[in-house]
């Protein structure tokens, strides 16, 4: 962990995550940023891909380790998700364990009140955590939020390939979807987003996908009930070429 964290401050190449991974003998570790009003998750690495794949899970769902996490800015270890009473994260706990996520371990980046995102490691088959691999974790989470809060996303030599990405938000159609829904249901954002994530659960979709259905109109929320229809109340919540669902600024009601 020494050596990756003296890479990350000489701004080396290569793949970060997957680094962080073998150095702490972790099944996958994930790096997410909290960005915009809402405070949402957007994946800057992750590896392997089922780190990518239950970080998307967490998002969709709005729950688990990383949430917690964030909302009460300790780390939240749950090495063995077998352990976890059912109740706790009723909608992830099925899915996470059918992926094959042993165990997670989650640590906040962020100083006090300030957060700034979240690193998620995934515990190996042992489902354990030793001290030592606790105390890499947290040295690494320290490291990252020293470099994000002091401002080097944009070049410098901190962060280095951390930032190294495609311009934009992976998660950019969900920002979008959510403004769009707030105003057809005349709520907050954050009533916006618990619908869009209530529908992609239901449905059984990506937040992702349901998010640009949206953006595209072939998907609008009523403002009278929690279901999305195509505007004309059948319900099947798509288009047609006569009743396009609304958005800010078509000017329809």
């Amino acid at each position: 962990m020494a050596d990756v964290l003296r890479s990350l401050r000489l701004g080396g190449r290569g793949d970060p995550a997957r680094a962080c991974a073998l150095a702490l003998g972790a099944e996958g570790v994930a790096l997410s940023l909290l960005v915009g009003n809402g405070r949402m998750a957007e994946p800057l690495w992750c590896h392997p891909e089922v780190s990518a794949r239950f970080e998307e899970l967490q998002f969709t769902l709005g729950e688990g380790p990383g949430p917690d996490a964030v909302r009460t800015g300790s780390p939240v270890l749950e090495p063995d998700l077998d352990r976890v009473r059912p109740d706790r994260w009723p909608a992830l706990l099925p899915p996470a364990r059918d992926m094959g996520v042993h165990g997670v371990c989650c640590f906040p980046l962020g100083i006090g009140a300030i957060r700034v995102g979240v690193l998620t490691v995934l515990c190996d088959g042992d489902r354990t955590m030793s001290v030592q691999q606790s105390a890499d974790a947290i040295a690494l989470a320290a490291a990252l939020t020293g470099a994000l809060l002091n401002g080097n996303g944009n070049g410098g030599p901190v962060l280095g390939v951390f930032l190294d990405r495609p311009t934009g938000l992976h998660r950019a159609a969900v920002h979008q979807a959510t403004g769009m829904i707030s105003v057809q249901i005349g709520g907050t954002m954050e009533e916006a987003l618990l619908r869009l994530r209530a529908h992609a659960y239901s449905s059984e979709r990506p937040l992702g996908e349901v998010a640009d259905d949206v953006v595209a109109r072939r998907l609008r929320f009523n403002d009278n009930d929690d279901s999305s229809s195509n505007g004309d109340g059948s319900g099947n919540g798509f288009d047609d070429d006569t009743n396009g669902p609304y958005s800010p600024g078509d000017g329809k009601g």
